[in-house]
């Protein structure tokens, strides 16, 4: 998730890791005309000195071909005393250098999934218990709500040097409205979705006793059928949805996501912290009301990460097929539906709120960038900035 940085003619940046720490902001760290990230605590700030910052030529120059290849920047994230240490050397380090961001995706979507299939879990395996404070089982509905916000809040904070979008449809709006490199957006996307895979397997194996428990025995089965467990890991409709409301329950929830990130992230707007360490917790309380507002009918999935890749870990794990069929082959719509709603909620506020670079503010709502001349104008301009950074 990221907020507008400066800009250039014709382009949009970002200000991701790549921004922050541009060429000439590293030069402004060294010469101590710049503020420390906001990441650091003011103890940290006092042990700051010239020799221990970070350096523009601080990744090796075989490690910044890797990374250019990616689509990253060629710098890593990371502190110069880190990559001059002896362990630098080592193969694993040098791999953590150059995947440092699809890494920090990869483990801020599985914690996030965990928190928040955790929450399930518990609440509908102890289901009933009277040993449970009040004798009614271990959470209600707010508890997973609760789950799955604090699940984001700590899931952006252990993915912050990737820019923490831990969901690929808020990845591609960034790409399409604040010029996130389009070349990061496949190395995310498999990194979020391995990471929501993952994160589920975790909760699986963790509670596979209790499972075993509440079904009865060893058999896995879905909704709507009784002790069903499969919702513990992605959603099902209500029985009484037609298509176009489990559609548009999804489409919903997914544009007022972006909007309200959009809006978080706008430096202009003075209705916001303008700290971004006040940021996780916002999107806490951004998850947490989407969840108890839109969360009955469809389970509010908005992110294909928490939904498909742990509907496809409880199918490799024997729930069946009828994770895919069940509502009606409902599967496909937390597949599109976060997509088109945080386009469309990115949109929306753009069109009608934000007043920096982006495509809705050039001529004709940016639909004359499509126009192949100008396509091309800007596919220049884009390659000769990637050149410029090293990104080729």
């Amino acid at each position: 998730m990221t907020t507008r940085g400066p800009s250039a003619p014709g382009l949009l940046i970002t200000r991701d890791w790549v921004d922050y720490h541009s060429d000439h902001h590293l030069k402004s760290i060294i010469s101590g005309n710049s503020a420390a990230p906001l990441t650091q605590t003011h103890s940290q700030q006092s042990e700051y000195s010239p020799d221990s910052e970070l350096s523009p030529h601080r990744t090796s120059s075989s490690n910044q071909r890797k990374r250019s290849v990616l689509g990253l920047h060629p710098q890593a994230p990371v502190d110069g005393e880190h990559v001059e240490a002896p362990q630098s050397s080592l193969l694993w380090s040098r791999i953590r250098i150059v995947m440092r961001e699809p890494f920090a995706e990869f483990w801020g979507t599985a914690v996030m999934v965990m928190f928040g299939n955790g929450s399930v879990a518990q609440v509908l395996l102890s289901a009933g218990q009277t040993a449970a404070p009040g004798g009614n089982g271990f959470g209600a509905y707010q508890s997973i709500n609760w789950g799955w916000g604090l699940g984001a809040m700590l899931g952006l904070y252990v993915a912050g040097d990737s820019g923490a979008y831990l969901n690929p449809a808020i990845t591609l709006s960034n790409c399409i409205y604040r010029q996130l490199p389009w070349r990061r957006f496949p190395m995310y996307f498999v990194a979020q979705i391995l990471g929501g895979f993952v994160g589920s397997g975790v909760v699986y194996v963790n509670y596979i006793s209790a499972i075993d428990w509440f079904e009865g025995g060893k058999m896995r089965t879905v909704p709507p059928a009784e002790n069903a467990t499969a919702a513990i890991f992605c959603t099902y409709p209500q029985p009484f949805l037609t298509k176009t409301s489990q559609f548009f329950s999804e489409f919903i929830a997914s544009t007022l996501l972006m909007f309200v990130i959009f809006a978080l992230k706008d430096p202009s707007n003075n209705g916001v912290p303008k700290s971004d360490k006040w940021f996780p917790l916002c999107l806490f309380f951004l998850i947490f009301g989407l969840g108890s507002c839109f969360g009955w009918q469809t389970g509010y999935a908005i992110n294909i990460a928490r939904d498909f890749s742990p509907r496809l870990m409880s199918y490799a794990v024997g729930y069946g097929h009828e994770v895919w069929s069940a509502g009606g082959y409902y599967f496909w719509i937390p597949m599109v539906a976060p997509f088109l709603g945080c386009a469309f909620g990115g949109f929306l506020y753009d069109i009608f709120i934000y007043t920096g670079p982006s495509p809705i503010n050039s001529p004709w709502l940016g639909l004359k960038l499509l126009m192949p001349s100008n396509a091309m104008r800007v596919r220049r301009e884009h390659l000769k900035r990637e050149k410029k950074e090293g990104i080729v």
